[in-house]
């Protein structure tokens, strides 16, 4: 092989001196040697053929340079004496040769491309060398490719769009003459094609196709951006029928430019966020402008940038735009829809079918099984109704059970979000004076993601504060990044409204599909009482709105709109007092569901309230909101400060059941820590209910489905969610429970003979099923938060009390800022008014009607089988207490009346 490349070198070599020796009569002597036309035609194909080969593939070795440019020149020679032949011979009409001009150009434009003439490359010396010798034969070869463009006439169209690469190719060429030479080409090719077709969209679609190809390979700057867009301004400004549609082109080219530039500038960075934020804007460009099959490729670029992340829910929400251009139908799929991954995918239909399988399969490693389940129930469909593959049905009604289980059982850490701004002109376009919110990845705190951010911008200062930098600071030259912590907003769920929805549901929604986001600092009004701060403790709170929700194909988006609000004293007094009472509550439901959760979250949470040596307690706000003073200068407020007395009376109630339950866990050795609490409690309240009323919990029965006992599930109440609500966001132990309120003590286990005998009272009773239908009438109403006397307190946001009013101008010191919460309605319970606490609402027992007063009888039988006289004795010490339960009744046996009604006096209730 070797060998031939010597022997072709020479061959070149003799060729390229025997052109060298030939002068312009020469030159026409052998031409005319030529009998006929087709014959010279066929001459000047295979020669132009030839000489591009050789340019392309170099016979000499890469080092020989001064070869290559003696090779070059003559070639150039040669290629100029053939092309004053084809005007002469083969220009008019009758003679013209399409095949003959278009081998022309290409070749004209593979010598002004080929490597060894981009001067650029060279060192100065070099460059400098070859410049004096042999000159820039780019600029030469330029010129001509435009005077024999231009003397093509009408002959222009047949090189429509087919030779816009070749010419776009060309003008790319870092040579500012050589730009200007051949940039009007452009117009002389769109005016061609309007005259002919009142449009140019064969151009546009190939000048926007090789634009980005060659701009990925390289090629093209900010110079060429500024003088496309001059010169065709300035070409079209003499056709006024054109000028406009001309100016929407520029514009068109000019934004892709600008997203192509921005994404070669990143494309080898490390930093693989910056070329995801470049790759979805050109896919977003190529969307707005319909050009799908580059919008699909920059999809797959976007897609296996995830995958190189492990970002697996982002990976399947890019693949997911994929599957919306697609239809299920078994239309056959077009070239540009397809990829190479999933090329055996013939109609859309299978198509679609895989990418979804493909898409679960991400959803499921990126824990978002609510998304995976409706894709579930999508494919389950079309199994069912169109395609009637049962087995498939079957394969895919089994994957969605197991989502399901998933979402009950698997916990899910919720990720932080962080407003992360970039401010100075240091910064790339794409990120220069932007605000962005990011979604964190599990576990991951503000102290690793601002590291991690700042190592992007080594050169970037950190900002210490959280308010908006002056516009000094926004135009220097320097980078300046910014990050603290934000608050998801739930948005409202309408399928949720006034339904008993569990914590390992609803907790998904507080940290997924958010748009809104809010960020809370505190600020001083007035004079500040060193012994009070929280009279003066305003909060200002910003709202953000990103472009679209997260999670999505990016772990981050663009902040579009930004507000500020104002919370008084007195409402963040309220919208604390609320949190804390939802906070014990959820804190209640996770520890009487779960008795491995450890015991110290929940001391910690009630020494915190009840004993006043640890935080004060609500003092404070007595001290600072519940005196004649304040009363006399805020007359507006006085339903505000009912309702704070009132969320400080139920305290007391939900306080005192979680004190139960530390009874009943707290080891040997924190039995002293236990005694003091309950002391401190038992002061805290007679002082509350002395001041603001006694708030008593409902008594519940237990609600059992009238079935044999070994056939039960165990029962849990679920908290109806207020909408309004859905925004509290609190710190919980690590087990995720159920958002139920009981305080059981569970029953003992039926033996085997008392469980059949239940079974036989059970199934002998024939009018089992029309009773459970009066019981469904009867069964409990449900109260519901009023979210229309809500004073502007529906976003509230739970956090620890250890940063509840931290001050944050400082980002050392991290603020997680409360949310408003909903004004509730109120019940009354033995003529007390009873709050729904958010996330929280009860349900009240109807009295039962006459016929069903022996219902409880049999459901006590199921529960408490029938015992004898000194088990009801200890039974009767050990009442249940039964926290937020509704009772479910239903006629039992007359057989078993009187130990039902025995047996009903062991379940009565108290807390």
């Amino acid at each position: 092989m070797f060998s031939k490349i010597i022997n072709m070198s020479h061959f070149v070599a003799c060729m390229t001196a025997i052109l060298n020796q030939m002068d312009n009569q020469h030159y026409s002597f052998y031409i005319e040697t030529f009998q006929t036309s087709s014959e010279l035609v066929d001459f000047l194909m295979e020669t132009f053929i030839m000489f591009k080969d050789l340019i392309g593939k170099n016979v000499y070795p890469s080092d020989w340079m001064a070869m290559s440019m003696v090779q070059n020149r003559v070639f150039l020679r040669a290629i100029n004496k053939f092309a004053e032949t084809m005007n002469q011979k083969f220009l008019e009409n009758m003679d013209f040769e399409v095949q003959l001009w278009n081998n022309y150009f290409h070749l004209a434009v593979a010598f002004i491309t080929q490597d060894s003439l981009q001067l650029e490359h060279f060192s100065h010396a070099k460059y400098n060398k070859i410049l004096n010798k042999y000159g820039d034969m780019r600029r030469l070869i330029g010129f001509a490719i435009r005077d024999m463009w231009y003397k093509l006439g009408q002959n222009k169209i047949c090189f429509i769009p087919g030779m816009v690469g070749p010419i776009l190719e060309m003008t790319l060429i870092p040579e500012v003459e050589l730009r200007k030479a051949t940039i009007p080409i452009f117009f002389d090719m769109m005016l061609c094609e309007y005259h002919k077709t009142g449009e140019f969209k064969k151009f546009e679609n190939e000048i926007i196709l090789n634009l980005d190809h060659e701009v990925e390979g390289g090629r093209g700057d900010e110079q060429y951006m500024q003088l496309f867009e001059s010169i065709l301004m300035e070409c079209s400004s003499e056709y006024r029928d054109i000028s406009k549609t001309v100016e929407n082109f520029v514009n068109l080219v000019k934004g892709l430019l600008e997203k192509l530039l921005d994404y070669r500038t990143v494309m080898n960075d490390e930093s693989k966020d910056n070329r995801m934020s470049c790759t979805v804007n050109l896919l977003n460009f190529y969307k707005d402008i319909n050009r799908e099959g580059m919008y699909i490729r920059y999809l797959y670029k976007l897609r296996d940038l995830h995958l190189d992340c492990e970002n697996y829910t982002e990976a399947a929400y890019t693949l997911l735009l994929h599957t919306s251009l697609l239809k299920w139908s078994d239309e056959q799929c077009a070239p540009q829809v397809m990829q190479t991954e999933f090329q055996y995918s013939q109609t859309h239909r299978q198509l679609k079918e895989n990418l979804y399988e493909k898409i679960i399969e991400y959803f499921d490693k990126g824990k978002m099984w609510e998304e995976s389940i409706s894709l579930c129930k999508e494919l389950a469909e079309q199994y069912e109704m169109e395609v009637f593959d049962y087995e498939l049905l079957s394969q895919n009604l089994i994957q969605q059970a197991k989502f399901y289980e998933n979402i009950m059982k698997i916990l899910r850490p919720k990720p932080d979000y962080f407003a992360v701004g970039y401010y100075g002109q240091g910064f790339p376009t794409f990120l220069r004076n932007k605000v962005f919110i990011y979604r964190g990845k599990e576990y991951e705190r503000r102290e690793d993601f601002q590291a991690q951010l700042m190592s992007q911008f080594p050169n970037a200062e950190k900002m210490n504060t959280t308010s908006a930098p002056g516009e000094d600071m926004k135009n220097s030259l320097g980078q300046y990044i910014q990050c603290f912590t934000v608050q998801p907003v739930l948005e409202e769920h309408t399928r949720f409204k006034n339904k008993p929805v569990p914590d390992q549901i609803i907790n998904f929604y507080k940290s997924n599909y958010v748009q809104r986001f809010h960020y809370s600092r505190p600020v001083r009004k007035g004079s500040v009482d060193p012994e009070n701060e929280f009279a003066s403790m305003w909060i200002e709170r910003t709202s953000f709105v990103t472009a679209y929700k997260l999670p999505g194909i990016l772990r981050w988006f663009e902040v579009v709109s930004m507000s500020q609000a104002t919370i008084s004293p007195l409402e963040n007094a309220i919208e604390t007092m609320s949190m804390t009472n939802e906070k014990i509550l959820m804190m209640i439901n996770q520890y009487q569901s779960d008795e491995n959760l450890p015991i110290n979250p929940l001391s910690m949470l009630l020494n915190g309230i009840v004993d006043p040596a640890v935080m004060g307690g609500f003092a404070k706000y007595e001290k600072a909101f519940f005196t004649d003073e304040y009363a006399k200068d805020h007359p507006e407020d006085q339903e505000k400060l009912n309702r704070l007395k009132d969320l400080i009376a139920w305290q007391i109630p939900f306080l005192g059941a979680g004190i139960k339950i530390h009874e009943k866990r707290v080891s040997d050795n924190l039995r002293p820590f236990h005694d003091r609490m309950e002391e401190c409690f038992k002061h805290l309240k007679i002082k509350v209910e002395k001041q603001y009323g006694v708030r008593e919990l409902p008594d519940f029965d237990d609600k059992r489905v009238g079935r044999p006992r070994s056939m039960l599930r165990s029962y849990r109440q679920m908290s109806v969610i207020s909408l309004a609500s859905m925004n509290s966001d609190c710190s919980t132990p690590v087990k995720i429970a159920s958002e139920s309120f009981e305080l059981e003590v569970a029953p003992r286990k039926p033996t085997k003979s008392e469980s059949e005998e239940n079974v036989l009272q059970i199934s002998t009773q024939p009018e089992v099923k029309l009773r459970r239908s009066k019981k469904r009438t009867k069964r409990s109403s449900v109260v519901f938060a009023d979210e229309k006397t809500a004073p502007e307190l529906s976003d509230m946001k739970c956090l620890s009390r250890k940063y509840e009013f931290m001050s944050d101008t400082n980002l050392s010191e991290h603020l997680v800022a409360p949310q408003k919460t909903s004004v509730l309605k109120q019940m009354s319970f033995a003529s007390r008014s009873m709050p729904t606490i958010p996330g929280l609402t009860l349900s009240v027992v109807c009295t039962p009607a006459p016929d069903e007063t022996n219902a409880s009888q049999r459901l006590s039988q199921q529960i408490f089988p029938s015992t004898s006289e000194g088990d009801k004795k200890t039974l009767k010490k050990k009442r249940v207490n039964q926290f937020f339960k509704t009772k479910r009744m239903s006629k039992p046996p007359e057989d078993g009346k009187h130990s039902g009604e025995r047996h009903s006096e062991s379940l009565s209730t108290e807390l």
